[in-house]
């Protein structure tokens, strides 16, 4: 029993260490996606080993012992912040003020035939904005009767699941579709003005995830990523930015996007927020984001019901509040370092819209 446990917490202690590495192929970066799962099967392995050390004393069960500690130390760094034990990077909205910015972003699956399910989800929260991902054609149609609702739109139907919709209550002043990396990837970017007449930008980004049927590596997410970190850093006006990320939380390039971008998470404190896989419970980690400029107080985040997708939906209120101060990020990283270690390209297919005056 012992050489099993041994084994098993061998796999994780590697699980755990290829990370640490620069490396942007996928069988690497997959691991950053199940920390938590690695941290409950090594919090299972603790508890073992500390029943094998005190009734059966030996190097194997010490060896047990000490692999799962170094284990839990590894990946409690990475998910820690995203705890209820930690500190909240963004403050909450103590009061009931109505003037708040409703975003919920839903990442479809093409092949889901529920649509109705997400419309009444939509009836039901009544999103300011709305974004849609892997929409094609068909949702899009089954999708408008919601345009009564929503009089300002984006629309980029594709059949490849990378399709994107944007449903807006607020006035879209002005809009762009980029591919900012790769062909048939697109991204919205709009400049809008809420019900209380301030100019916003929003921008909603899905790359491609690193996989064997997508790509070979990381690559191109983490590109994208790092382009429109560097063309919001220093952005004077409130800027959201939301979408499936293919990528979670904790990861290197996630945190280097906030280091550069100067963003906030308001996940930080609250919780996980696992969006993906829907149809696995112990399958399950935050894919889909929201990131925003300083400025906001955060009056609610929650993870929607089932509607038919391999995604939960994603529903964030914000209310701006250009006098708070936020917490700032208390990351560490050397940002140049970490972008030359990625092998960031030094352009992109276009720019990234920011709307100057």
């Amino acid at each position: 029993m012992l050489t099993v446990l041994v084994c098993v917490l061998s796999v994780l202690l590697v699980a755990t260490l290829l990370p640490l590495s620069y490396s942007q192929h996928y069988l690497i970066r997959s691991c950053d996606f199940i920390r938590l799962q690695v941290f409950y099967v090594a919090l299972c392995g603790l508890l073992m080993a500390i029943y094998g050390v005190s009734y059966e004393p030996s190097v194997l069960s010490i060896l047990a012992l000490v692999m799962a500690v170094v284990i839990l130390a590894i990946q409690g760094m990475w998910i820690y912040p995203y705890t209820w034990l930690a500190s909240k990077e963004v403050a909450s909205c103590l009061d009931d003020t109505p003037h708040s910015i409703r975003i919920m972003s839903a990442n479809v699956l093409m092949s889901n035939d529920k649509c109705k399910m997400l419309i009444d989800l939509v009836k039901k929260h009544q999103p300011d904005l709305l974004i849609t991902l892997e929409t094609d054609l068909n949702w899009q149609q089954q999708l408008s009767c919601l345009e009564d609702a929503y009089p300002h739109r984006v629309y980029c139907p594709k059949d490849n699941r990378y399709g994107m919709h944007l449903y807006s209550k607020y006035k879209i002043k002005q809009q762009q579709v980029c591919e900012l990396v790769e062909d048939d990837i697109p991204s919205i970017h709009i400049l809008f003005e809420t019900a209380d007449g301030i100019e916003m930008q929003g921008h909603f980004i899905h790359p491609a995830p690193p996989s064997p049927t997508e790509e070979d590596t990381s690559r191109p997410r983490d590109t994208e990523l790092i382009i429109l970190a560097k063309a919001l850093k220093n952005n004077k006006r409130p800027t959201i930015v939301a979408g499936d990320l293919n990528d979670v939380a904790w990861s290197r390039s996630t945190r280097l996007f906030m280091k550069i971008s100067g963003f906030l998470d308001p996940r930080k404190g609250r919780g996980f927020f696992n969006t993906f896989h829907a149809g696995y419970f112990f399958m399950r980690w935050p894919l889909d984001h929201l990131f925003h400029s300083h400025g906001f107080t955060v009056k609610r985040i929650k993870r929607l019901e089932k509607y038919g997708s391999d995604h939960f939906a994603l529903l964030t209120e914000l209310v701006h509040r250009p006098q708070n101060e936020n917490q700032q990020l208390d990351d560490e990283m050397d940002v140049q370092q970490a972008v030359d270690e990625l092998q960031m390209p030094a352009h992109s297919k276009r720019q990234v819209p920011t709307f100057s005056e």
